[in-house]
């Protein structure tokens, strides 16, 4: 959702399309393969081409974003009963089978490492961080697309970008 509306705003995307759109997320994933190696040593030297660009990355990876470069993060913060019930459906689709935790050991594990990466996010001087409430981003799209464009400087299409939230994608409610 969010970089459909950064894309709409002006600003480019840097992705590879390797995984393509599906029932789950029916516009695409938005993913460039080698953020999924941040955590690796090794070449990150796609970063630097990156600059002024828009990357997907998962919370799990933002601490291991190399320090010489300046980020603008946008964090979304999704309600975990919520975040529960999408992959719960999306490997389902797949016909994966589902963790061995229970519902309440995942929200609690996931909440802790949530906690962990914010307060990290915090402490990195070379980490601006905008947190964008997605059922905000769902109920007040123009309010989010303003926020959002303020806070990368103030030149992107925010009427676009406020255009691009589908709700009838908000499927898993709490």
């Amino acid at each position: 959702m969010l970089m459909r509306m950064i894309a709409a705003g002006g600003v480019p995307l840097v992705l590879d399309d390797v995984r393509p759109a599906d029932v789950d997320n029916p516009h695409g994933y938005f993913e460039f393969t080698p953020v999924k190696a941040l955590h690796k040593p090794g070449n990150k030297e796609w970063l630097g081409a990156a600059q002024g660009k828009a990357i997907k990355v998962i919370s799990f990876l933002l601490p291991h974003l190399p320090a010489e470069y300046h980020y603008k993060i946008i964090f979304i913060r999704r309600n975990l009963k919520e975040v529960l019930a999408s992959q719960k459906k999306m490997l389902e689709h797949r016909g994966e089978p589902g963790g061995v935790a229970s519902d309440d050991e995942m929200a609690s594990t996931f909440a802790a490492h949530l906690t962990l990466v914010q307060n990290l996010l915090a402490t990195r001087r070379n980490c601006d961080v905008l947190y964008v409430d997605h059922r905000q981003a769902i109920e007040d799209p123009a309010q989010v697309a303003s926020t959002v464009n303020e806070f990368l400087g103030g030149r992107l299409d925010a009427a676009a970008m406020a255009a691009e939230i589908d709700r009838s994608l908000h499927r898993n409610r709490a």
